[in-house]
């Protein structure tokens, strides 16, 4: 997300005239380059990290988490303890 940022950031800036940025061309065999070496950092980016299985990873860890605190909001709605199934086998022993 931050090289696509750093990419619009770049083009505003060569759209509003500022700083060495002002004085880039749209060529194609000129600066054009450095507006999309940004983009192609992000694209990298984006087929890395689904390749090496890192969103599936981070979403997974965000599903677990919602269960986990799904089940206690529920669990203290009820008025048990998150803990109550396993106090209640040990006084059953």
């Amino acid at each position: 997300m931050i090289f696509v940022v750093i990419g619009v950031l770049l083009i505003i800036l060569n759209l509003a005239n500022v700083g060495p940025f002002g004085a880039w061309n749209w060529e194609f065999f000129g600066d054009l380059w450095k507006f999309t070496v940004p983009f192609i950092f992000a694209v990298i980016w984006w087929v890395w990290s689904d390749v090496s299985g890192l969103n599936k990873r981070r979403e997974m860890d965000r599903m677990e988490k919602k269960k986990k605190d799904r089940r206690k909001e529920n669990l203290a709605s009820l008025g048990m303890d998150t803990r109550a199934r396993r106090k209640a086998q040990k006084q059953q022993r």
